[in-house]
């Protein structure tokens, strides 16, 4: 497998669980802030929008990245920083300064589950078996 020969197709197969992770962590935070928009976890009683959990969690996934080079922990890095992107780009309006309730959150909104769907396809294949092979919860 190409994880484990570090052959270049490996970031083709690490494509899929970042996408995955990323899709997955997008919709639920859309349904979550649908559901229940003042839900938050306040710091020092400021609201703190999720997309700051998620520059958190790219930046960690970022070093932990420069610092393991297995193919566990590069499976399970792309895993977080699935999580990291989801939680960031759920609130991409916020970084142009647009309210929650702009129309234009829709039109992003979609293009971002177009663009991890895509992502997902392309590399369904290789990520799948890159997914069996390193997944601690998937037992084939």
């Amino acid at each position: 497998m190409k994880v484990l020969t570090h052959d270049p197709g490996l970031y083709i197969s690490l494509i899929f669980p970042i996408a995955a992770t990323f899709l997955t962590t997008f919709i639920a935070a859309r349904i979550i802030s649908n559901l229940d928009p003042d839900l938050y976890i306040p710091i020092f009683g400021i609201h703190v929008h999720h997309f700051a959990y998620g520059f958190f969690i790219l930046a960690a996934a970022g070093y932990l990245a420069l610092v393991f080079d297995s193919p566990k922990a590069k499976f399970n890095i792309a895993l977080l920083h699935g999580l990291g992107l989801g939680l960031a780009f759920d609130e991409f309006g916020i970084w142009l300064h647009l309210s929650d309730d702009d129309p234009a959150r829709f039109s992003y909104d979609g293009f971002m589950i177009v663009v991890g769907f895509i992502l997902i396809t392309l590399s369904a294949k290789k990520g799948l078996k890159m997914a069996k092979n390193h997944w601690p919860f998937w037992r084939v």
